[in-house]
């Protein structure tokens, strides 16, 4: 028996990603609903290769009787339709930053903290949390049980796909007027994003630091560790699809590349290409389109006490997005929804 499944932002990067995840995975649905706002209503969508759907208003549509709901339409809709199809007894899975540091929400990876699923029953909402906070917490997990971290410095080299499809073609429309010696307008990014990178990616805080990287410190200690210090740098880069990160670890227990290379290799949903060569790393071009996060460039740093040097890249819309919301939605499937929906 399947689950009827709503799709929330069904038109935009991360709502298309969701349906090709969804039909990829062969995830179990007697039903799939595509939701977007009026404006889109009527529009198709590819849900696998061989079926269309039609959108629906989410404004007019009531979640009685859908089972899981993936929400990517930005964080004001999340704020008022994620309650309401919560409350028809429909478990979200909210891909905005509006449920995240919620204390009643948990906030999920699910190579890394599974067990706090358990916790969606308090508002039947939970949390996928920042792109950028997912690759790393994916590689960092394995190296935190290990060896203790204690410190990471983190600057981000994050795709313009982040800003979703007026941004992407920002980008291509600023590359092309380079190249005819037209006029360089920003309108989604504060600075020309061709063939320049931009330190800012949302607003500014009365710390100087921006929001995103509020968003990796503080999702990071609710998803691994609250012990852990994080400072992060994040930099907005003209590609595509694919977030990289320079990650420098400080930890608790004396490391060497080598064990954190082997346990790596072992951890679930980690890729490891790292060769002292040329081409025996992974760029974001690379990971477009994969499932995996990849791990190269691990190397130790002799400047402090037990650390360690690591780049690591994916895809910001597959596992940053759409991916680990699915993934999310099969790990309810496994151990909290399948014996309640045979129930009914």
């Amino acid at each position: 028996m399947g689950y009827k499944v709503a799709v929330v932002g069904a038109t935009g990067n991360v709502g298309r990603e969701i349906l090709q995840t969804l039909a990829e995975r062969s995830f179990p649905t007697d039903d799939v609903v595509a939701l977007a706002s009026e404006r889109s209503v009527g529009r198709e969508v590819s849900f696998g290769e061989d079926e269309t759907l039609k959108v629906r208003d989410l404004a007019t549509y009531d979640f009685n009787g859908t089972d899981i709901a993936l929400f990517s339409p930005g964080s004001s809709v999340s704020a008022i339709f994620a309650p309401k199809a919560a409350a028809a007894s429909c478990v979200v899975i909210d891909n905005t930053s509006r449920f995240r540091m919620d204390p009643d929400v948990p906030l999920i990876v699910p190579e890394v903290n599974p067990e706090a699923a358990a916790g969606y029953t308090k508002r039947n909402i939970i949390a996928n949390p920042n792109c950028s906070t997912i690759q790393m917490v994916v590689a960092l997990k394995p190296l935190h049980e290990a060896f203790g971290i204690e410190r990471v410095v983190v600057s981000t080299y994050q795709s313009v796909s982040g800003g979703g499809k007026n941004a992407m073609d920002e980008l291509f429309n600023q590359t092309r007027a380079v190249y005819v010696n037209d006029p360089v307008e920003p309108k989604q990014f504060t600075k020309p994003i061709a063939f320049n990178v931009i330190p800012h990616i949302d607003v500014f805080m009365d710390d100087g630091s921006t929001k995103e990287e509020w968003k990796m410190t503080v999702e990071t200690k609710k998803i691994l560790d609250h012990k852990i210090k994080v400072t992060a740098t994040c930099v907005r880069v003209p590609v595509f699809i694919g977030h990289a990160e320079a990650v420098n670890i400080e930890f608790a227990r004396e490391v060497t590349a080598k064990e954190a290379r082997d346990i790596l290799r072992d951890a679930p949903g980690v890729a490891v290409v790292d060769h002292r060569a040329d081409e025996g790393y992974v760029t974001p071009d690379e990971a477009a389109g994969e499932d995996a996060v990849y791990v190269s460039r691990i190397r130790e740093d002799a400047t402090i006490e037990n650390g360690l040097n690591i780049w690591v890249v994916s895809d910001n819309l597959r596992k940053g997005a759409a991916l680990n919301a699915v993934q999310i939605a099969e790990l309810l499937d496994r151990d909290y929804l399948k014996g309640a929906i045979a129930a009914e």
